[in-house]
């Protein structure tokens, strides 16, 4: 499977497209909002660019999209008119995988400068918004271009299903799981490390000197990689495709040759990477939990949890937008409503046990070179 042709979000503004299937996934946005603050006020402050260049490394499409953007405008408009200063300009790069929904977001784009020139006035600074598509596990910018790094929800998918899992490594599972032998752990980390040491390398080039980076990335509080909290949603889709299998829907080694690109990881192992690297300062990291029901149903409802009743078909919904794309090049179209359907009574029928979804978020400083 190749990654960066195959993974994407759903596009579109159907019932299981992003858009409209991406409400956990704001509301990280919101929590992060004052750690995003401290970080691009530090940096407007003590460097007073005429011109602030910001990119957004997986920006998908939706609502998503622009709200982190806005909001970092927003706080520079606010900063620079509180200190008697004029706003600078904008340049700000949203970048995907080369098959994100981009025409979605660039018909989204007259409709923001609109509301931004209607709320704001004369009193903001001109804004540039550019698409770059391409992997964040490598240079996307010119060296020292960049003030701002943003990404959310993005750095737990690898570039490429860690190699060495092919056949039965992993039988009928998908992912880490506590059946899964050993060598399945060690070859998702390693992958992990790979990844996020050439995402670290690549933003420490592109960055200038003092530079910010916020991200947030989806993981674990335990050591333990076959945690809950981190599994429970990959067991479950795995037990929903073994059902397929016997079921004659799908064949066994079809469900055994495939494993998600994809790893949540620790803090610590976080942190490792950071200080390995050695040309960031960690400025803080927290963590974010979500209930499991921390999902919404709808864009126009982002700040009301889904009932008990239905919580199960918002989740599955929710894990359809985000994982169709690569599973449906895998297993096929016609395998897709029956294997959600079968996700989401899992879910009504699982007892979750308090397990929550856990989020990281990690501000990071460019140190002088």
């Amino acid at each position: 499977m190749e990654v960066q042709q195959v993974l994407h979000m759903n596009g579109g503004t159907g019932e299981t497209s992003y858009a409209m299937n991406s409400g956990s996934q704001s509301r990280i946005i919101s929590m992060a909002k004052p750690i995003i603050k401290k970080a691009i006020l530090d940096l407007y402050c003590t460097t007073f660019p005429k011109t602030i260049r910001i990119a957004d490394l997986g920006c998908s499409s939706g609502p998503n999209t622009l709200l982190v953007v806005s909001e970092i405008m927003n706080i520079i408009d606010e900063g620079s008119h509180q200190l008697g200063c004029s706003p600078p300009e904008f340049h700000i790069f949203l970048n995907d995988l080369p098959e994100n929904d981009f025409n979605t977001v660039f018909r989204s784009l007259p409709a923001f400068h609109d509301k931004r020139r209607k709320d704001k006035g004369e009193n903001h600074g001109p804004c540039f918004i550019a698409g770059v598509p391409g992997s964040f596990y490598g240079r996307l910018f010119p060296s020292r271009s960049l003030h701002f790094v943003h990404s959310s929800s993005s750095l737990h998918w690898l570039s490429q299903v860690p190699p060495g899992l092919n056949g039965d490594v992993n039988k009928g599972k998908i992912y880490i799981s506590k059946t899964s032998p050993a060598a399945v752990q060690e070859a998702y980390l390693a992958q992990f490390q790979r990844n996020f040491s050439l995402f670290l390398k690549s933003r420490s080039e592109e960055l200038v000197p003092n530079g910010r980076i916020v991200f947030t990335v989806l993981g674990r509080t335990t050591a333990n990689p076959s945690s809950g909290d981190s599994c429970i949603l990959w067991d479950l889709l795995a037990q929903s495709f073994t059902d397929l299998v016997s079921e004659g829907f799908i064949e066994e080694e079809k469900l055994n040759s495939f494993n998600a690109p994809f790893y949540a990881p620790s803090s610590e192992e976080i942190v490792s990477e950071i200080l390995k690297d050695g040309c960031f300062s960690i400025d803080c990291l927290e963590v974010i939990a979500l209930d499991w029901n921390g999902g919404f149903s709808n864009v126009d409802d982002y700040f009301q949890k889904p009932s008990s009743s239905n919580s199960h078909f918002h989740m599955a919904n929710a894990i359809r937008a985000v994982a169709e794309s690569m599973l449906q090049n895998h297993f096929g179209e016609q395998v897709m409503d029956p294997l959600f359907q079968r996700f989401g009574e899992l879910l009504r029928s699982t007892n979750r046990g308090g397990v929550q979804h856990i989020s990281f978020v990690v501000s990071l400083i460019r140190k002088q070179p």
